[in-house]
């Protein structure tokens, strides 16, 4: 443990490139674990976004779950912020499963409820994403650190031991190009500049599979059976397996907008029940392609002392993983408690890094199993349908289904 009389951050400047679920749980962590008896950090956020980024960006939904230590629930709880992010909560601790799958008649395939962990109230929750940072910045108590519309470009490591950052503003406004901090936390996501500056072939890995689809909306009710597992508004998305990486969708054209919900419509004919209805219900401005790229992460012992990588800019997960939220919460509050009680900057990121890696290593690993799963054909899908329908039979006798 630190002494009580100083700190190796007292009366430094940290500065967080990125106002997202880590940067933002980071911020939450650190002020609640920081001992008040000595001066605490000065922090800036940089966020490249305006602060209100509309409904496409910020209406979709994050998993998390409280089914083990690692947690986005567990995070959540420690943070103190449990029942206002329950309040919030799309699908929740009264929803009647954890988890389902159906054919395509819809007929249910797989049913499964979990345990919740260590006495949470439940074993998982859907969170609309701009709500969980409306929760984390209100709990970071300054939100004027938040510079939005400025984002770090680059960054690098002076003789002096201080990082310093190149700034962009997007809203074309006047201020300083660079500033500088004694801690660097990369939190700008999956294409991170600040990665790029200190590890610039450490990029993404196309998996070969693409995700696309939208966010439908409805003001009479969800189409059964989806009304049992979701609540409006809901995200849907197909996948498919593509050798190449699609182009980025140009999500002001109505056309191509359109085109990518035909082509959906095209894919998706045989999925009866509520499926066409969802797909109707669909918002155009919201039609997203997300080709599934991660990486791995790495340790920080490759990386400049003053510079931590926390979240997607360390460790981006494919949508297929459903645990990037998950982990970016206990990442923020990993790194934060490891700064709090250890005795040096390097200690800390050590510390920090021996939690941090195994659980993105699971996540990325198991991810590529679901895209396996997910994608089967032939005799390999009609095994795999038997094995749910076994298993389905078997979590009922455990009265897990």
């Amino acid at each position: 443990m630190t002494s009580v009389d100083n700190h190796f951050l007292e009366g430094k400047k940290i500065i967080i490139a990125g106002s997202g679920i880590a940067g933002l749980a980071f911020v939450v962590a650190l002020r609640k674990q920081w001992n008040p008896s000595l001066n605490f950090p000065e922090i800036v956020i940089y966020d490249r976004d305006p602060r209100d980024l509309g409904f496409k960006r910020e209406g979709y939904s994050l998993s998390l779950n409280g089914m083990e230590k690692d947690s986005g629930l567990v995070a959540v709880r420690d943070l103190g912020l449990l029942d206002e992010v329950l309040k919030h909560a799309v699908t929740g601790p009264n929803s009647v499963k954890s988890f389902r799958m159906w054919d395509k008649e819809w007929n249910s395939l797989l049913e499964m409820s979990f345990k919740p962990y260590d006495g949470l109230p439940t074993a998982g929750i859907r969170v609309a994403r701009k709500d969980l940072r409306n929760i984390l910045t209100a709990a970071g108590e300054n939100a004027n650190d938040i510079i939005c519309g400025t984002s770090c470009a680059s960054a690098e490591r002076l003789d002096s031991g201080r990082i310093r950052v190149q700034l962009s503003r997007s809203d074309g406004s006047e201020g300083p190009e660079t500033d500088e901090c004694d801690l660097l936390i990369a939190a700008d996501g999956a294409h991170s500049k600040i990665r790029a500056s200190f590890r610039p072939d450490d990029g993404l890995i196309y998996r070969g599979v693409v995700q696309f689809g939208g966010i439908a909306k409805f003001t009479n009710g969800i189409p059964k059976p989806v009304d049992k597992s979701w609540a409006s508004p809901v995200v849907w998305a197909l996948s498919r397996e593509e050798a190449q990486v699609r182009p980025k969708l140009d999500s002001s054209s109505p056309e191509a907008t359109k085109a990518l919900i035909d082509e959906a419509k095209q894919i998706g004919h045989m999925l009866g029940g509520p499926f066409p209805a969802i797909v109707a219900a669909t918002d155009p401005s919201t039609a997203f392609v997300i080709p599934a790229h991660d990486k791995l992460p790495f340790s920080h012992e490759t990386t400049p002392e003053g510079v931590v990588f926390i979240g997607d800019s360390n460790h981006a997960v494919s949508p297929f993983a459903g645990n990037g939220a998950n982990l970016a919460l206990k990442d923020g509050w990993d790194l934060a408690t490891e700064l709090c009680r250890s005795e040096t900057l390097e200690a800390a990121v050590s510390a920090y890094d021996k939690l941090a890696i195994p659980r993105a290593v699971k996540t990325i690993k198991s991810s590529h199993q679901r895209m396996g799963v997910a994608h089967c054909t032939g005799i390999k899908f009609t095994l795999l349908r038997g094995v749910f329908g076994v298993g389905n039979w078997f979590m009922w006798l455990a009265g897990k289904a």
